[in-house]
Parts: structure tokens; sequence; C-alpha cells
């Protein structure tokens, strides 16, 4: 294949070139066709550059959508490997271009990679959250424009001076999206002070659904008071068993002994965040074992995967009265309550019954949600709600005055964020700081103290929607990447986009 039409222009001065000098042939790499490796034998010019002034002498003629200078492949193949290392990254995209038959490793590709450039101005509605590099260790944070929907930057840490320091070198952020972590704000009051800060609706959900179930494990012994104080159902009959102990777990030894280091070290006069640094956790985590009881952890751990262990619940009388008539084998069990309904796996009953033998299973009583299962019934919409479920919710309402009124509150506040009422956000903090349990009046006086960015995000249309969609992808990326990449090819992938 040789080039021809008209004479090229000289790349550095742009004069066209009048003499040829020769002709040499170039080998250029093609994708592949019917599976089999392409290349291209191309007969290209050389031309001299009469231009006095241009520093060139020669220069070679270039074939549009085809060739560039430097390059042993074509353009088509070039962006081949680059949506390659842009989807797959270096080692996997290799394991690709060897089945297809294309010639690249894993270098070649990662080097196709060129993060894009930052724009001056940020834009309009910027939404800003933490992502982690490793989980409890360390942070970095990525900013999205949220109308286009796409990252804009990232940054290798989330303290308040990187984020300031960016606000200020790109200016034009009229309205921010974040959660409610106290360094954005900073940053933001700081160095985009006419900025509106929208706190994420989702973010206030959650903190809204962990005071209710907090409320919940505070007056469990409500709800088993009111059902002692009912008449006992006549079956299944009672049946003696060993004294309630909590099963030595793993997640229950850890609880324990968390508990136990986080407190060593308040006594010592440990501050939180030093606390979280030494034993490797979360602020929030050391903050919940300092202010929580250890009877409501314990329950919380014992709680963990109650949906799934629920199954068994209404079979456990039965199983209870065969166990204690004689029968103990697992399986001859399973088989039994297998044929009555149940729809659980065996290693559920295994467990139940190997508890039995060991004198942990908690003896059979009326049925009481667990709090995570009462906190579900509340802040779901009414009408997702089964019959049972309704029935089930009002009866703990009328068990606990505390539990209804943290109802009320939270339904409330659902209705203020679903019809975007945020001007009576300040009434509604009103009357939770009035009569509501302390943990529904504790985030009460966290709206409070972030009450305009709160407002903004009970009124305004914008949310953390977005950002949260591209931390989930940077999720997906950082973990296709096994920890080996550097920071900057990180950041490459993440603006990099097909």
């Amino acid at each position: 294949m040789a080039a021809c039409g008209p004479p090229a222009r000289c790349p550095s001065c742009g004069s066209p070139g009048r003499r040829r000098h020769s002709t040499y042939w170039r080998t250029l790499a093609e994708r592949p066709l019917a599976g089999r490796k392409l290349a291209i034998r191309l007969r290209v010019r050389r031309y001299f550059c009469d231009r006095a002034r241009c520093r060139r002498t020669t220069f070679v003629e270039q074939v549009p959508g085809l060739s560039e200078r430097h390059l042993r492949s074509s353009i088509g193949l070039k962006q081949w490997l680059r949506d390659v290392a842009v989807e797959l990254g270096g080692r996997a995209g290799e394991r690709l271009c060897h089945k297809l038959s294309i010639a690249a490793g894993r270098t070649r590709l990662l080097g196709l990679l060129e993060a894009p450039e930052v724009p001056e101005r940020a834009p309009r509605v910027l939404g800003v959250d933490e992502f982690a590099f490793r989980k409890g260790r360390t942070y970095g944070t990525v900013l999205v424009g949220v109308e286009a929907g796409r990252v804009v930057d990232v940054l290798p840490d989330r303290t308040s001076e990187t984020f300031a320091a960016w606000l200020r070198e790109h200016p034009g952020a009229e309205i921010i999206c974040r959660d409610r972590a106290t360094a954005y704000t900073r940053a933001i009051k700081e160095a985009a002070p006419d900025a509106i800060e929208v706190a994420d609706r989702w973010h206030l959900l959650q903190n809204l659904s962990a005071a209710v179930e907090k409320t919940c494990h505070q007056h469990r012994s409500c709800l088993r008071k009111h059902v002692e104080q009912e008449e006992p159902p006549p079956e299944p009959p009672t049946i003696d068993l060993p004294l309630l102990q909590l099963p030595r777990t793993p997640i229950i030894e850890r609880t324990r002994g968390r508990y136990a280091d986080v407190h060593r070290l308040l006594d010592q006069k440990w501050t939180i965040s030093a606390i979280a640094r030494h034993l490797r956790l979360d602020r929030k985590t050391v903050r919940r074992f300092k202010t929580t009881p250890l009877d409501e952890l314990l329950a919380s751990a014992q709680d963990f995967g109650a949906a799934r262990r629920g199954l068994i619940d209404p079979f456990k009388p039965y199983l209870n009265s065969r166990f204690t008539a004689g029968c103990t084998s697992a399986q001859q069990l399973f088989r039994e309550i297998r044929e009555r309904g149940y729809q659980g796996s065996v290693q559920v009953v295994r467990r139940h019954v190997a508890s039995l033998r060991e004198g942990t299973a908690e003896p059979v009583r009326a049925d009481i949600p667990s709090p995570r299962r009462i906190t579900s019934w509340i802040m779901r919409p009414t009408g997702t709600l089964t019959e049972h479920e309704q029935e089930k919710l009002l009866g703990v309402r009328i068990a606990c005055p505390d539990i209804a009124r943290a109802y009320d509150l939270a339904r409330c506040f659902h209705d203020l964020m679903t019809n975007r009422l945020g001007s009576l956000l300040p009434e509604w903090i009103r009357e939770a700081e009035q009569d509501a349990p302390a943990p529904v009046r504790s985030f009460a006086g966290f709206l409070r103290q972030d009450l305009k960015a709160v407002t903004a995000g009970l009124t305004l249309e914008w949310s953390s929607g977005k950002v949260e969609g591209n931390v989930n992808r940077i999720k997906t990326l950082k973990r296709a990447m096994y920890g080996r990449a550097s920071f900057r090819l990180l950041r490459t992938r993440i603006l990099t986009r097909p």
C-alpha cells in the first residue's frame, strides 16, 4: 500500500512540501481480521521543508485516520487498546488482547491512559464525597458534576485543607452537595462561603433510622413486658431449657473485646480520634462503643443476620418439643419441619440443635420483633407493609409510647422530605427536642447545628445520588486493581471515560 494524494504539510511551520526527499516502507499493526493478526505495509514519502526559518529539514507525510508520527500501530488499533485499558486496566486487558490476537502488554495499555485536563472552573452544582483506598485507614475525595453526572477530579485525601485549596483554584461552584462530614463543611465555609450547601437526603434518613433503631433497643423491655402481661397461648407446651447465655460467636467476642479496649483507653483520657487510630477503627464506631451500653451492643451483634435466621423462629417450639422427647438428629428435624413449610437451610437447624445441647438456646417466648425489624417497618412507606406487618407495628406502638413517638416523628420527617417542605423543619426540630426519645432528640440537635444545609436538602432537587453512583464505580475499579496501582493510575482510570 502506498500513500497518495497532495503533498503533506510541515508539522512545524505548516508549509506544503514541494520537493520530495525519498520514500520508505512503514509497518503498522492493524486490528485483527478473522482471528488472525493483521499488519499494513505502507509506503510513505519524505519531503524537504523549504522555509528557511523552520527548524525542520525534512518531514514525513501521514495518512489521515491511519497513521501518526512514531506510532507502530494504526489509529484504529490504538483506540481499541485505549478502550480496553479504560475498561479493564493492565493485566486483565493484556489477557483479553491475547485472546483477541493483539500484541499488547500491560505496560503499553497503561501507557495509553492519560487523565483529561481538569476544567478551570468548577461545575455549577458540585458533589463531594469520600471513598476508601483502604477502609478504616486511608481515604480520598471524589468531586462530581451533579448535572452531568461525571467525575471532575479526585483528591488524594479527605482533609478540609486539600478540598479548600481545590475550591480556591477552581471557583464557580454555586451549589455543593455533601454528606454530613465536618471536614467538607469547614472547607466550603472557608473557600466558597457564597455556595449553597445541600445535605444529602439519603444520609439524613440513614441517621434518623439509626436513632429509631437505638430507641427500639432501649425500650425492648417494654415490648417483653407487654407480651408477658398477655395470656400465654395454650400451644405449644412450655419447655424448660437451660438459662440463657449468649453464644460465643466471633462477632459476640469481637464486640466484647472492642468495648473493653475502647473504655480502657477512655479511662486513660485518650481522645476518640487517638483511639480510632490506635485500634484502626472509624471514629463513628469508637463513639458508638463509647455512648452505647454493652447490653445493647451485644443485642445488636446477636441480631446480626436476623432476617436469615428468623425463618426458623416459627418452628422453634416444635424443635424444642421434639428435642426434649429424644429426637436429637438435626437432619431428621430438618426433614420434619421442611414438610411443615420451613424454607431455610439445614445449617440453621444444626446451629439451633447445637445450642440446645450446649444450653445456649433462648427459651421460646412470644414473637417479639427485633429492633432492626421494627425500624424497617417504621422507615418504610406505609403502603409497602403487609397487613401482618401493620398489625405487628400497631402492637409495638401500643406497647411502648416512646417507640410510638419515634414513629410519629419519623413519619413526619419522611413527609417533609418527600414533599420538599424544608421550611417546616425548624418546627419539627422543636417538637423533637421537647418530648422525643433521647436518640431522636440527639438527631434533632445535629440537624439544628447544620440547619441551612439540611433545609436546602429538604427543599432543593439536588442530592448526592450521582456522587454515590460514582463512588460505587470507584470501588469496582479499586478492587479490580487489587491494591497494586498508584494513586496516579487510579485517578487516571476514574477520570477516563470511554
